[in-house]
């Protein structure tokens, strides 16, 4: 069945010219958070992706009997029980990546982008092009935690997901001319990360516009 120019707007539009990150400034501080390693990026990523998506899809189904006056208490309601599914998963087959993640798997309540699309987007939208504008805000953002993360970790620690990718022998304590950049285990440089990811975002989009 053939996507609608909406639906597959809904879907682009954050992967690149609308990023929640890059152009919205959304989701900072777990950006900057769980970006040491890539493994807790990447969950966290597709977390934010499914709980994303399934909160559009409910509110989007039952936006016409929220009353507004209580409509934010109901966002808050679906996002918390879904956060809190998600974390109860992640405790029981992922122990360690949830250790690592700890509080900020709780603080998706409270991610702007969540509140954001369900307010801006899904209240407004069909259940169709809700899920789409929930996964393509959930992917722009898993995105750049990925980006983020890969740098910091091959260059922090030489390794990527745990294996080592800068063979032993390039090291200098074993003859080599090669050491570990230990500023990028920093939380300072993964706030110069992510500016050079946002300079070079725009700086591209505007040379398309031009």
């Amino acid at each position: 069945m053939a996507l609608s120019k909406q639906t597959k707007e809904a879907f682009l539009g954050p992967l690149n010219v609308n990023n929640p990150v890059l152009v919205q400034i959304l989701g900072i501080c777990s950006a900057l958070a769980v970006t040491v390693q890539l493994k807790p990026a990447l969950v966290m990523g597709i977390s934010v992706t499914i709980i994303v998506a399934l909160a559009n899809v409910v509110i989007s189904l039952i936006r016409k009997s929220i009353p507004m006056r209580i409509r934010i208490i109901v966002q808050l309601v679906v996002v918390a029980a879904l956060v809190t599914i998600v974390s109860e998963i992640l405790k029981a087959f992922a122990y360690d990546v949830a250790m690592q993640l700890s509080v900020y798997i709780g603080l998706i309540i409270t991610n702007c982008i969540l509140m954001g699309r369900l307010e801006a987007f899904a209240m407004t939208n069909n259940v169709k092009d809700s899920l789409m504008d929930g996964l393509g805000n959930g992917f722009g953002y898993a995105m750049i935690l990925v980006i983020v993360a890969f740098f910091r970790e091959l260059l922090g620690s030489g390794k990527l997901l745990g294996f080592q990718i800068i063979p032993d022998s390039w090291y200098v304590a074993n003859g080599g001319c090669y050491e570990n950049c230990g500023m990028m285990l920093m939380p300072a440089m993964a706030l110069i990360l992510l500016g050079c990811v946002i300079w070079a975002h725009r700086s591209i989009n505007d040379e398309e516009k031009k």
